[in-house]
């Protein structure tokens, strides 16, 4: 699944364009290299650290959404590690 969307469907940024900033910006990394471009592919097992609201947060894909869902949903795909 692309990043852009993924972050979108588990609900950390409120759309694609600013995930697609994030991203073109050089703030996303995944797997500790950075992500070049919004269509770079997540993984399950894949980890993510970005900057949200005044700090960074590192997460670990447990499973990929199929559509953007409430909250309680979209917390099941991901589990935040400690930086």
């Amino acid at each position: 699944m692309r990043i852009d969307r993924y972050l979108h469907c588990i609900r950390l940024v409120k759309s694609r364009t600013i995930a697609q900033a994030l991203i073109v910006e050089g703030y996303v990394r995944i797997d500790g290299k950075r992500a070049e471009k919004p269509s770079d592919s997540v993984r399950v097992g894949s980890v993510i650290a970005l900057p949200l609201r005044d700090r960074v947060r590192v997460i670990k894909v447990l499973s990929l959404p199929q559509r953007r869902g409430p909250a309680p949903e979209a917390r099941l795909c991901y589990e935040e590690v400690e930086p």
